[in-house]
């Protein structure tokens, strides 16, 4: 009968060497070579502005005189103004959508984004035959 051998035989001590297949170490000559080809070039990337020395040369824009001179200084053949002016009469999400090509979430962007925040225009909405109808009100005075 033969014995097996058991798995009493003791582990071997830990090497200070990490197995050849997993070394990376290489000689110092090629070290050196690899780190002064990967030397980037100094004049070869523009800087870049700092945010005070970019918004020091841009000009600041004025804030506009009246929300619907804003509105209407827009030119003609954009979507904005088409919008605006098609809210002036009142208009349905769809037809919305139809004028400027946009999906749903655009034009409720648009017109809670660009026409009330930024342009300050009274965009109010009611129920019309099952329909909710989006038109621009005039301010009342007080």
């Amino acid at each position: 009968m033969k014995r097996t051998q058991q798995s009493s035989a003791k582990p071997k001590p830990p090497t200070s060497k990490p197995p050849a297949s997993r070394s990376r170490a290489k000689s110092p000559e090629a070290t050196s070579t690899r780190s002064a080809s990967k030397a980037k070039p100094t004049s070869a990337k523009p800087t870049r502005k700092s945010a005070a020395s970019r918004a020091a040369s841009q000009p600041r824009r004025a804030p506009a005189a009246a929300p619907l001179a804003a509105a209407t200084s827009t030119s003609p053949a954009s979507k904005q103004s088409q919008l605006i002016d098609l809210l002036g009469s009142g208009a349905s999400m769809a037809q919305m959508m139809e004028l400027t090509g946009w999906q749903p979430h655009t034009v409720r962007g648009m017109l809670s984004g660009t026409l009330r925040k930024r342009l300050g225009l009274n965009v109010q909405h009611q129920m019309e035959e099952g329909v909710r109808v989006y038109r621009i009100v005039e301010a009342q005075a007080q």
